[in-house]
């Protein structure tokens, strides 16, 4: 029995094998990590431009990009005291006849007639409806359809849902609340390509297509937005997440005072696109761009090109691709 040879690992041995694996699995999975995120990346950015096609369809077969949304007005589109007139039909809504959403196409009644917009009876549960495509795969918040609240988280309109978007439209940049004259001499501070009743054409873009922002990405980690539209009252909330993310009560309240955003007002928005801040600032404005993409944000320019914008991109040019007129010239190398 004594001459008999042992056989398997020692101790020693067993604890070195592990260690060697623990070692192996640390170096890979943040690889396999990086490269899940960047496949979910090229979705989103797969996604803006399936989007950014179907808004040139819209512009050949009507002569004009969508609204940012359609609202009835019968004052100057860009003065700030209209924006909270009527609900408004929004910019994924013009599109459903270009995008797969044929079911809502056919049966929206008069998606063009801002009288009617999204609280008639007939709109309201195809409004509610969820589509993958305005879904970023990387966002950490909420993925399905939401009902739209005011500030005190009070259900408006007899409780409409809406669907969810994790992109907005770029309205332009604000004229920053107390750092400006007061609201009433305000002039223009919608110089986006989509903004309330736009009716932006390819012409009017002559900052260059390939420069000027059209749509970017906002987390519902952050605040909801949505594809159909704005209902007056409904407040951009921040979410419980994301008010665990910045910590305290008071940082949470202080961002519900900040939810003007060009013409979104106070309104649950189709836009986000706000340039005081860049992409995932710590700032957390609820109406800026906001991803949960490491280190930046995904934007669809005009001509269908998705460009992946820093955190750290320089303010200046932030705002300039901002525009559609507004004479700068921004070279790809800059951002």
């Amino acid at each position: 029995m004594d001459s008999m040879k042992r056989s398997g690992f020692t101790l020693i041995e067993l604890l070195v094998v592990i260690a060697i694996v623990g070692v192996l699995v640390g170096l890979l999975l943040p690889s396999v990590q990086q490269a899940r995120e960047s496949a979910r990346r090229m979705q989103c950015g797969s996604n803006l431009r399936q989007i950014m096609l179907a808004m040139h369809s819209h512009e050949s077969a009507r002569r004009q990009f969508p609204a940012g949304y359609l609202s009835d007005t019968t004052r100057n589109d860009r003065d700030v005291s209209t924006f909270d007139a009527a609900p408004g039909t929004g910019w994924g809504l013009q599109l459903a006849p270009y995008l797969e959403a044929s079911a809502i196409a056919n049966n929206y009644a008069n998606v063009s007639d801002a009288s009617l917009g999204m609280l008639h009876a007939t709109n309201r549960s195809l409004i509610s409806q969820q589509f993958q495509f305005f879904l970023c795969p990387s966002s950490a918040g909420e993925r399905g359809s939401f009902t739209v609240k005011d500030i005190d988280g009070i259900p408006l309109a007899g409780g409409i849902q809406l669907g969810r978007s994790h992109y907005v439209a770029n309205a332009g940049h604000e004229e920053p609340w107390g750092m400006n004259p007061p609201p009433s001499s305000w002039t223009t501070i919608s110089n986006g390509p989509l903004y309330r009743n736009s009716a932006t054409r390819n012409k009017n873009v002559t900052d260059g297509m390939s420069t000027t922002v059209f749509l970017g990405e906002h987390t519902s980690s952050l605040s909801e937005k949505s594809w159909a539209g704005i209902v007056p009252g409904g407040a951009s909330h921040p979410t419980q997440q994301f008010a665990d993310r910045i910590g305290t009560a008071a940082d949470y309240a202080a961002t519900l005072v900040l939810v003007h955003s060009g013409p979104a007002a106070a309104e649950t928005a189709v836009y986000g696109f706000e340039v005081i801040h860049p992409p995932n600032s710590p700032a957390s404005h609820v109406c800026q761009m906001y991803a949960d993409h490491p280190g930046g944000a995904n934007v669809v320019n005009g001509d269908g090109s998705v460009r992946f914008v820093s955190e750290f991109i320089n303010q200046d040019v932030w705002r300039d691709v901002s525009s559609v007129a507004g004479g700068e010239v921004v070279t790809s190398g800059a951002w």
